[in-house]
């Protein structure tokens, strides 16, 4: 059995990010109930733990650690980082057991349906999703992949604050997907949670669609982090009970954190450059142990694009270069996470779904479209996605005629008459990960199709 282990670099790419230091001490508050007088000195003063705080001076040290608040605010300086970290030369201080160099996952966020911006974010449909595009193209980093991440929205809209359910308080996620089908021809193979939050509807929504997850942060707390008022108890990213393992497991129906049968990958992924869930030696040398012993092996860790990633990828080199010098018999190999998913499991090649469109009228103000894929989708149906006449887009359910193989949808009154439409467009994966996503111009009567095969940051268009 081939003992390697699959170094996959999780980036939560959400572009610049600012913060105020009257910002950095409200979040002292919510995470600590720490209500200090906020002030430049005090922050000083708090980064070397010289104020009393009933034994949580190391916890906040950690918090305000002048790397952790040390922001990429300007897309300019999120462009610095990537020109120096995208060249060959600083992929390659390191090459894996195949020699090759550092590979880069960007899960890309729309920042959309927010009321309140503090943190100056990006907003807008594709931005950031366009803009890490075109870098990849200009660096010809063809290597990386391309992937999806989704704040959910609390209740206030607030763009700098965490929620749990993915729709209840908006359709973004339905609103995102949709106009990244119709407009860009692209729907997501691989996921990875915003806030590290899975829930039962999130849970549910990624089983019918994505088979690729990297978001369990399956890990023991240490002191530091319990003291950390905002993660007790499951809060937000809850992963209590899921293995801790690097080995990747289908989760259970009625319990995304434990081993069960659905049909979804999902895998343990830990965090670097940030202040709780931290990937240590120890974790790293437990994932070179485990493939020793003939596990397929996932190593997956995350950071994000608004700090500086050059620390915490050298922080990771090192940890690398000590483990593997350790076990010598085990090769680790620099991956893409759809390759590695595949790699790692032993996933055997399929065709991709073709996701054929007919179109046919059945009386005066009715249309019928029938999508039909001989090779069976990853979920029981595809999405489906639909944009008017006027530029609203929206999203439904099929007609299931034969899970996994042929739907239909009736345009009328009830739905959408077509000629109210633009462009509908339909998107799968295979169990492969191999994505099609078809697009018919509603007045041309033109089919667009693209499948990808990842890596990839374009696709083949048809």
């Amino acid at each position: 059995m081939e003992k390697t282990v699959h170094i996959v670099h999780c980036i939560d790419t959400e572009g610049p990010l600012y913060e105020s230091v009257e910002a950095t001490f409200e979040r002292l508050r919510n995470i600590f109930n720490l209500d200090l007088e906020p002030s430049v000195e005090l922050l000083r003063r708090l980064q070397k733990g010289e104020v009393d705080l009933d034994g949580m001076e190391n916890a906040v040290r950690k918090v305000v650690d002048p790397h952790l608040l040390a922001y990429n605010d300007t897309w300019d300086k999120v462009d610095g980082m990537l020109a120096d970290i995208l060249s060959p030369a600083y992929r390659n201080r390191l090459l894996d057991s195949q020699g090759r160099g550092w590979i880069f996952n960007w899960f890309c966020v729309d920042h959309v349906g927010y009321e309140n911006n503090p943190r100056r974010r990006d907003m807008g449909y594709h931005n950031i999703f366009d803009h890490y595009r075109s870098v990849m193209r200009e660096t010809k980093s063809s290597q990386d992949g391309m992937h999806f991440h989704f704040h959910p929205h609390n209740f206030r809209h607030d763009a700098h604050c965490c929620a749990t359910h993915w729709w209840a308080n908006g359709d973004n996620l339905q609103q995102i997907l949709c106009r990244r089908v119709i407009d860009r021809m692209w729907f997501p193979v691989a996921h990875r949670a915003g806030f590290h939050v899975t829930r039962p509807d999130s849970h549910w929504f990624l089983e019918q669609f994505i088979p690729f997850d990297f978001s369990s942060q399956s890990f023991t707390p240490t002191d530091e982090d319990k003291a950390q008022f905002d993660i007790m108890v499951g809060r937000f990213g809850d992963w209590r009970r899921a293995p801790t393992s690097w080995r990747p497991y289908h989760p259970a129906h009625d319990d995304y954190q434990v081993p069960g049968g659905c049909r979804r990958w999902n895998t343990r992924c830990l965090n670097v450059g940030t202040r709780f869930n931290l990937m240590t030696t120890e974790d790293v040398r437990q994932a070179f142990r485990e493939a020793r012993e003939g596990a397929p092996v996932l190593l997956a860790f995350t950071n994000h694009d608004f700090r500086d990633m050059r620390p915490d990828i050298e922080a990771v080199r090192s940890m690398l270069a000590t483990v593997s010098s350790e076990y010598p018999e085990v090769s680790f190999r620099f991956s893409e996470a759809v390759d590695a998913m595949r790699r790692s499991m032993g996933l055997k090649p399929t065709p991709p779904c073709e996701l054929e469109m007919n179109l046919r009228q059945s009386g005066a103000a009715t249309h019928v479209l029938e999508v039909i894929s001989r090779v069976p989708t990853f979920g029981p149906q595809p999405w489906l996605a639909l944009k008017t006449a006027s530029g609203t887009y929206h999203y439904d359910n099929f007609d299931i005629d034969v899970p996994f193989h042929r739907w239909q949808y009736v345009f009328d009154e009830e739905t959408f008459p077509l000629n109210a439409l633009s462009d509908i467009g339909v998107a799968a994966n295979n169990a492969f990960g191999i994505t099609t996503v078809t697009v018919l111009n509603v007045a041309s009567g033109k089919i667009s199709s693209r499948t990808r095969n990842n890596p990839d940051t374009s696709g083949d268009v048809s």
